[in-house]
């Protein structure tokens, strides 16, 4: 097999590899991408895509579930419901196989030469490729690491048996009668809730203090109070202990040790970065903690050596990880770029949504600025009400001597839809009063974000 020779090697076809490689192509720079299973990474195929599909389908399952013998209020009656979650894993799979196919069309499209099998370091410039028609050797000028991350797993709870990651969640053909979610963060809660809105009998296990331990209590309660109403368990200061026949062991808050019977334990308390068995002990990276360590340009310790995404901490987001891989490629291809974002968004797809940018109250506070804070219910909100979904609000924080925005927040029905409209106004540097005079179309669910800055700057119109 011949030597390939390239300008740009990519390793790892997830969401900033693919677009590092598309972007570079874009720019007539000569790329190669190695991606051992199939392109888009684990967002597209075992993470972000699949997960939003199955909740989806999980919130239409219960839509109509309450509808079935109800008094709703909206006039609606329908039979008691049936659900095929083989059918709906085989239409998940489909989108999954769409846009798998999408981003091998862009690459292509890119002139981007993609090469299947996994990569191991022979150097910082080169690298042996395992492929099905044997060992292909790639040399570069450039290479971008971008290997992702891969769930953590307990000592106690190693993968296996009915011990599963959301990898084997989201594959579940069956709904399970009893599950056991160890790990009260962003995943667990949102296969978690998933599930039960599906009719599985849920316990969800958490070791520190609260659920969901990124944001604050105000954001959590409306989640809180959903999970009650579906009969989800949650257990705050557990630990799990391990396994006593088809039961999870865990020790409570108060030292007791109780036992829960479970088709299935879903462990979810985090990602770690890929950084085995690609041969990087072969490279001398400097690292920060399990990471890769890079600069503001993603640039390594080593020269010519880049990394993007999980592999590189917190936070491990898809959207992250692209807006790296596309500031990469044009450095490689000879513009000047540095990492200088204002803010980058967060969303827990639980029900109700949690949407985050830039700081809290705390952490503003925490920062040493004086704060003025704006916050309005969904409960005053038209188009909340005429779609039976109250519970939330929007939250604007803001420094109290310049009216400079440095946060918002919100928790509802749909809010993950306000996240572009949140990170344009910390990024655009928005004051309170740009806000509050920008007309916001009525009736959306969008005005609260209108509303919440009217009632930082002290006179709301709607409360």
């Amino acid at each position: 097999m011949k030597e390939i020779v390239c300008k740009l090697l990519v390793i790892g076809a997830g969401p900033g590899g693919y677009v590092c490689a598309i972007r570079a192509g874009q720019l007539g720079v000569d790329t190669v991408i190695v991606e051992s299973t199939k392109a888009g990474g684990i967002c597209l195929n075992i993470g972000c895509i699949p997960s939003k599909a199955l909740i989806h389908a999980a919130e239409e399952f219960d839509k109509v579930r309450h509808f079935a013998g109800a008094k709703n209020g909206l006039g609606i009656s329908v039979e008691a419901p049936r659900l095929d979650l083989a059918q709906t894993v085989r239409w998940k799979d489909g989108i999954v196989g769409r846009l798998n196919a999408g981003v091998l069309g862009l690459l292509r499209k890119a002139k981007v030469k993609i090469v299947h099998g996994r990569a191991h370091f022979r150097d910082g410039k080169t690298v042996e490729v395992e492929t099905e028609t044997g060992t292909q050797v790639i040399r570069a000028e450039t290479v971008v690491i971008a290997t992702g991350s891969e769930p953590v797993e307990l000592p106690a709870l190693p993968f296996g048996g009915s011990v599963i990651s959301s990898t084997e969640a989201l594959s579940l053909t069956a709904v399970p009668k009893m599950l056991a979610v160890v790990g009260g963060g962003y995943i667990g809660l949102e296969l978690g809730t998933a599930f039960a809105k599906m009719g599985s009998e849920v316990t969800v296990v958490e070791a520190m203090p609260q659920i969901l331990p990124q944001y604050d209590a105000e954001l959590l309660k409306p989640v809180a109070k959903r999970l009650g109403e579906l009969g989800v368990r949650v257990l705050t200061g557990a630990k799990a202990k391990g396994l006593a026949k088809e039961a999870l062991v865990v020790e409570t808050a108060s030292g007791e040790e109780k036992r829960f019977a479970a088709d299935w334990i879903l462990v979810t308390v985090g990602r770690k970065p890929r950084t085995e068995g690609w041969g990087l002990e072969e490279l001398d990276l400097d690292h920060a903690g399990r990471f890769i360590r890079i600069d503001e340009r993603c640039r390594t310790s080593m020269r010519g050596v880049y990394a993007i995404g999980d592999v590189t901490g917190e936070p491990m987001l898809a959207h992250r990880a692209m807006a790296q891989g596309e500031m990469v490629a044009e450095i490689v291809a000879g513009r000047k770029r540095a990492w200088d974002k204002r803010a980058i968004p967060a969303v827990c797809f639980t029900d109700p949504e949690i949407v985050t940018a830039g700081l809290s109250p705390d952490e503003a506070r925490a920062q040493g600025y004086e704060v003025r804070i704006g916050q309005f219910p969904f409960n005053a909100n038209g188009r909340a009400m005429t779609t039976q979904q109250e519970d939330g609000f929007v939250r604007a924080v803001a420094r109290a001597d310049t009216n400079l925005v440095v946060g918002l927040q919100a928790v509802g029905a749909g809010v993950s839809e306000l996240s572009s409209a949140f990170s344009l106004a910390l990024e655009m540097g928005a004051r309170l009063e740009d806000i509050a005079g920008t007309i916001h179309a009525h009736p959306t669910r969008s005005e609260g974000l209108q509303e919440a800055a009217l009632k930082a700057l002290g006179h709301a119109l709607h409360i």
